[in-house]
């Protein structure tokens, strides 16, 4: 028996959905960087779940299918109410309503492939409204109900922060959700897939992979990223907090990837997009913050930035809380999930690994009497 820690370089499976060749990401063959400057979210989406582009018919049909049901029950608003606001992290939010959606959904526990994918319009469509409905209520706003005439980036923004969001914020935010979409069997998409070959419904899968996606490792490095901005404040401390870090030997979050190498080709698109917004919001020098850190830490390690980095200064500049960050992570990567969820259902075997035992061997039980 071979034992490989953390599965790195284990082949668990075969997909269709998305692939990582020599630090080149694709969506269905679509390489990322050619939807990323031209695919709509709600494309992307459609791509993912049924291996090909929409037409023009099909996807005016799954916006409307995803316009239509944004709305979330009242029940789930009700339960926000009663979370200990001040301390509830935003992705433990998350992780209770998704969980709790299943309640009631009359379709829950339905496993035909017809209602399965009836479910994903559903979660895929109330997610951006979970996370945003949440973080009003916390702040004592009342949530904003979606509008059917916006995009879901737009809608995002929109039910956020209770204006119309302007074009380059839109763009911006379409992007970063194109570019989370999906990322191959990264750690979460590993656990719902894990969860639904069991035979467990989606509500299950999607809401174990979120609890995945909360650990600091896996989702929540752009959270991270930002704190260290925010800890840095100025351009000119920017030299003397990297020196300092390095002098600890302490992680510099946002820098380096399991699976890439020569650095991830995600990153690119959301630093255009973070030097665009902070000049626009006259934010600056969050962008210049982060490509000084970026020169200082690829001098010394070959180390090049990954998605989360600039997508922190990028979110920060949209005016979006920072612990939000996750679930934003979140609101894109149900649609990989649910491709994946999907396609387990599809050609499903019990995923069931073993373990080398380690401990020791060959013991007697002793009566508790007789124990020292």
């Amino acid at each position: 028996m071979t034992v490989t820690r953390g599965l790195e370089g284990i082949i668990a499976t075969t997909s269709s959905v998305s692939s990582i060749i020599d630090d080149n990401l694709t969506y269905v063959g679509y390489n990322i960087d050619d939807l990323a400057e031209h695919a709509s979210f709600e494309e992307v989406v459609y791509l993912l779940w049924h291996r090909k582009l929409p037409n023009l018919e099909q996807l005016s049909e799954i916006k409307r299918q995803l316009a239509e049901n944004a709305k979330i029950p009242q029940q789930v608003i009700d339960h926000f109410k009663t979370y200990p606001i001040k301390r509830v992290h935003p992705m433990a939010a998350l992780r209770t309503a998704v969980s709790l959606l299943g309640l009631f959904d009359e379709e829950a526990d339905d496993m035909s492939p017809e209602a399965n994918y009836r479910k994903a319009i559903r979660l895929q469509a109330q997610l951006p409204i979970i996370v945003t409905s949440f973080a009003r209520i916390r702040k004592g706003l009342e949530p904003i109900e979606p509008r059917t005439d916006l995009s879901m980036a737009a809608n995002f923004l929109y039910t956020l922060l209770g204006e119309e969001p302007n074009e380059v914020a839109v763009e911006a935010f379409n992007k970063a959700l194109v570019l989370h979409a999906d990322h191959e069997l990264n750690a979460s998409t590993f656990t719902a897939r894990v969860c639904v070959a069991t035979l467990s419904d989606v509500y299950s899968g999607v809401t174990s992979a979120i609890g995945a996606l909360k650990g600091p490792l896996h989702g929540g490095a752009n959270e991270a990223v930002m704190k260290m901005l925010s800890e840095i404040g100025e351009v000119e401390n920017v030299e003397s907090y990297i020196n300092e870090k390095f002098a600890n030997k302490e992680k510099i979050m946002g820098f380096g990837h399991r699976v890439y190498r020569k650095g991830d080709p995600r990153a690119k698109h959301l630093k255009k997009m973070s030097e665009k917004l902070t000049k626009l919001t006259g934010q600056p020098k969050w962008y210049e913050m982060s490509t000084k850190i970026e020169e200082l830490v690829t001098a010394r390690k070959p180390l090049p930035p990954n998605v989360d980095f600039y997508s922190a200064s990028m979110y920060h500049s949209l005016g979006i809380d920072h612990d939000l960050f996750t679930p934003i992570f979140a609101v894109s990567r149900v649609s990989g999930w649910l491709a994946h969820i999907l396609e387990q259902y599809e050609n499903n075997r019990l995923i069931r690994p073993r373990a080398e035992y380690v401990g020791p061997e060959k013991q007697i039980y002793i009566p508790v009497e007789q124990r020292g």
